[in-house]
């Protein structure tokens, strides 16, 4: 049975989380990929990745307008497994805390808190004000997850790319994905005794 999942791209810093998640679910065949990018997400790809807007959308199996309110993605009836915005601004993060639903990205993730499906914001700003944590809360409250992408320096990571797999890989986690990304914590172990 095929799975579907809803990737969204906005403006804020770090679209390659967006895309490591695409390039990863892509290895998936059973599940079916959605895509929404706003128009400073595509400035963000483009300015951060050096990739072309078609490049970007062949990764998805279905790519949506960010202006298309009628999408299958904007009706509770069509069913997801949920929705990772990934990079999340604050500006989405505002618009789905307060159900404005202006867009297909925040109308899809009001359908998916509606539907009571799994919801992951990765937010990325710093520092924080006080709006963006009562935003936060509010996302919480109604069952969504925040998911600030912050390194796992536990894993001992080599590399900003190693990083980001980690990242993405225990996002996918959240929704019962397996991948080969993420270093597992196996215990400190101290003179040969954990």
């Amino acid at each position: 049975m095929t799975r579907r999942i809803i990737v969204a791209i906005t403006g804020a810093a770090g679209s390659v989380y967006g895309v490591r998640l695409l390039e990863e679910l892509r290895k998936n065949r059973a599940m079916e990929t959605h895509l929404v990018v706003s128009r400073a997400g595509f400035l963000n790809v483009t300015t951060e990745l050096n990739m072309r807007r078609g490049a970007l959308e062949a990764m998805a199996d279905v790519v949506h307008s960010d202006r298309d309110i009628g999408a299958t993605i904007a009706s509770g009836s069509y069913k997801t497994d949920g929705m990772i915005v990934a990079p999340c601004s604050m500006k989405t993060l505002a618009t789905i805390a307060t159900g404005l639903a202006d867009n297909l990205v925040s109308r899809a993730a009001d359908v998916v808190l509606k539907e009571r499906r799994r919801l992951v914001l990765m937010v990325r700003e710093t520092p924080l004000n006080l709006a963006h944590l009562r935003n936060m809360t509010m996302v919480t409250e109604m069952g969504g997850v925040i998911f600030p992408p912050v390194p796992s320096f536990y894993a001992k990571l080599e590399s900003l790319d190693a990083m980001v797999n980690q990242t993405v890989g225990r996002v996918l986690d959240l929704f019962d994905i397996e991948s080969d990304l993420v270093r597992r914590w196996e215990g400190v172990i101290e003179n040969g005794v954990e």
